[in-house]
C-alpha cells in the first residue's frame, strides 16, 4: 500500500489540507480560502495547484493511496455536497467525483464534523470512548454522533445535524438553513457576533465593542473584550453558554453520551464559555443523567482533528477502476 493519504477539511471560511502517514502523523499541511472563488471548478483548480505543490515539496508524488474529505453536508453514501448553507456554491456538488477526476485518485467524503469525530476517536481525547458527541463550534455548529463505537449516518447519510435543533420556537433568529431558532444561529462564532450586535443595539451601557463598526464585530472581538473585563461581552458568553447547555441536556436524553467534545475556534474561549455551559447543562439535565456526561476539549491541533479524520477515509477508498488523467 502507498504510504500516504490526503486529508482535506473543507470549511465555510478556510479549506485546510494535509499529507498524513499510516501512523496518523500530519507530514505537512497548508490552506486556501474556501470562498475565494464563486465557481466551484475554479476552487478545485486552486486546491489542485496548492496541494500538488505540497505533495511535490514533500516527495510524496505517486505515494498517495487516496483522498478523504470532510465538508459541510457531504454525504458519505453519495459523495456529494447537498444543500450546504455555509458554502458559496450552488449545490448539489459531486465533490468526490470532481476531486477524483482532477487528482486521478480515489476519494471518500463525509460531513466535516463527522471527520473531526473520527480524528478525535482515533488520535485524540475520545480514544477509548464508544459513545460521545463531537460538537464543532466554528462558522456554524456541526456535530458527529458516535454510538457503540460507530458514527451515526442515518438511512440517507445526513443524521446528526444537531446544529439545527430548534432552541427558540418563537421569534427565533433566521438560520442559514432557512429555519428559525436553530442552535447554530446562537452558538456558532457568527451567532456570538450576532448576539453582541443585538445587545449593543438594545442596551445602553458602555462597552469596548462600541469602539468597533457594529457590522464588523466578530466573535474574536467579543472574546478580546470579555478578557479585558467588558461586562457586556461577558454577558454575550453567558447567553451563549446558557443555550448550549440547554442543548447538551436535551442531546443527552437521546444517546446518553460519555462526553461532549468541543472543537473549533469558539471552544478556545475557556471558562468564559465553559462556566455558563456547565451550569446550564447541569440545571437542565434530567436527573437520571446528572453528572454523567463530561465536557471535554479537543486535544488535537485546530486543523488536525478534521484533517486526520478525513484522512482516515482516504485509507478506506477503493482503487479507481481506470486511471484518470490529471487535468
Amino acid at each position: 500500500m502507498k504510504p500516504y493519504v490526503i486529508g482535506i477539511d473543507l470549511g465555510g471560511t478556510n479549506t485546510v489540507f494535509g499529507i498524513v502517514d499510516a501512523r496518523g502523523v500530519v507530514i505537512a499541511s497548508s490552506s486556501i480560502k474556501t470562498a475565494k472563488h464563486a465557481n466551484f471548478d475554479d476552487y478545485v483548480d486552486e486546491l489542485y495547484t496548492e496541494l500538488t505543490r505540497l505533495i511535490e515539496a514533500n516527495d510524496a508524488k505517486d505515494k498517495i493511496h487516496g483522498i478523504g474529505i470532510g465538508a459541510p453536508n457531504a454525504n458519505y453514501y453519495t459523495g456529494k455536497i447537498e444543500d450546504a448553507v455555509n458554502l458559496p456554491w450552488e449545490t448539489p456538488i459531486d465533490l468526490a467525483g470532481k476531486i477524483s477526476d482532477k487528482f486521478g485518485l480515489p476519494v471518500n467524503v463525509t460531513n466535516d464534523a463527522n471527520a473531526a469525530a473520527i480524528g478525535e476517536m482515533t488520535y485524540g481525547v475520545a480514544r477509548g470512548l464508544k459513545d460521545f458527541i463531537m460538537i464543532t463550534l466554528g462558522t456554524g455548529v456541526g456535530s458527529g454522533i458516535v454510538i457503540n463505537g460507530q458514527l451515526v449516518y442515518g438511512h440517507d447519510g445526513f443524521a446528526g445535524e444537531l446544529g439545527h435543533v430548534t432552541m427558540k420556537r418563537n421569534n427565533g433568529r433566521l438560520c442559514g438553513c432557512g429555519r428559525t431558532g436553530c442552535l447554530e444561529a446562537y452558538c456558532s462564532a457568527t451567532g456570538v457576533a450576532r448576539t453582541a450586535r443585538e445587545f449593543l443595539e438594545i442596551r445602553k451601557e458602555p462597552s469596548l465593542l462600541r469602539n468597533l463598526p457594529i457590522d464588523e464585530i466578530t466573535s474574536k472581538d467579543v472574546y478580546d473584550a470579555a478578557v479585558s473585563g467588558d461586562a457586556l461581552a461577558k454577558e454575550v458568553f453567558d447567553y451563549t453558554g446558557e443555550i448550549l447547555g440547554q442543548a447538551f441536556a436535551d442531546m443527552t436524553v437521546f444517546s446518553s453520551p460519555q462526553a461532549f467534545i468541543l472543537f473549533g475556534g469558539l471552544a478556545k474561549s475557556g471558562e468564559l464559555l465553559m462556566r455558563p455551559l456547565r451550569a446550564s447543562m447541569d440545571r437542565n439535565m434530567m436527573s437520571i443523567f446528572k453528572g454523567k456526561p463530561k465536557i471535554l476539549l479537543s486535544e488535537l491541533k485546530e486543523a488536525d482533528a478534521a484533517i486526520l479524520g478525513a484522512s482516515a477515509l482516504g485509507w478506506e477508498v477503493k482503487p479507481l477502476a481506470t486511471t484518470v488523467s490529471q487535468a
